[in-house]
């Protein structure tokens, strides 16, 4: 019946952007995607364009393989979905390459290893296979809003406690070789904090996350 038609943004779909954001976060609660946010959270504009990536990455295919769910044998799902996003993730690559080279090198082999982030196959399995467009593209985009809020978070702190800086910008001071001709808090005395900079401390910033979290909601403290 036309009455009974589920709208675009109803509640039952605006909780597939809004779950992934919050107690059903991919990294904080189901722990997946970490590699990524511990190797790419150094500096707060890769960990941007690293999300942006798994965006576009995540929606298109989702919106894939929900469009050919219905046609795909289901013993070769896996070799169809591993082709999807390997197609979009070189597509991605040499756009980066073409227009944001520095970033794509700093990036690395990690843009490549989109194919194999386990948020992406698993939402393809797991989502898109059994649910139609719109709903698979809901999806992407709040899984991948989920994954890249994390990832800026973890970013921003190891940024601005292990450098001083924010985008590249100094935004604490110029630290100059002596503190007399420092500004703003090096001229204080401050610090920066290297490990900041070393990949355990993204591990320890994720788990800190992951902490407040659950502090605020219990029910994701497993017996």
């Amino acid at each position: 019946m036309a009455g009974d038609k589920e709208g675009l943004l109803s509640a039952k779909n605006r909780r597939l952007l809004i779950d992934p954001l919050n107690d059903d976060n991919p990294i904080t609660v189901q722990v997946l995607g970490i590699c990524s946010a511990l190797a790419i959270t150094v500096q707060l504009k890769t960990a941007i364009v690293m999300s942006i990536a798994v965006l576009f990455v995540m929606v298109f295919g989702n919106l894939i393989i929900s469009l050919l769910r219905n046609l795909i044998p289901n013993r070769i799902r896996i070799i169809v979905q591993l082709l999807v996003v390997a197609f979009l993730v070189i597509l991605v690559d040499q756009v980066l390459k073409a227009y944001a080279y520095d970033v794509s090198k700093q990036l690395s082999v990690f843009v490549g290893l989109i194919i194999t982030n386990c948020i992406i196959m698993g939402r393809f399995e797991a989502f898109a296979l059994g649910n139609g467009a719109w709903r698979s593209i809901l999806d992407g985009v709040g899984n991948a809003l989920g994954y890249g809020v994390i990832l800026i978070i973890v970013a921003f702190f190891r940024e601005l406690l292990g450098s001083g800086k924010l985008m590249g910008y100094e935004v604490l001071g110029h630290k100059a070789k002596t503190v007399a001709e420092s500004t703003g808090l090096y001229g204080l005395g401050y610090e920066n904090n290297g490990f900041m900079l070393l990949s355990p401390m993204a591990l320890v910033t994720v788990g800190v996350l992951i902490w407040l979290q659950r502090s605020r909601n219990r029910k994701l403290i497993e017996e």
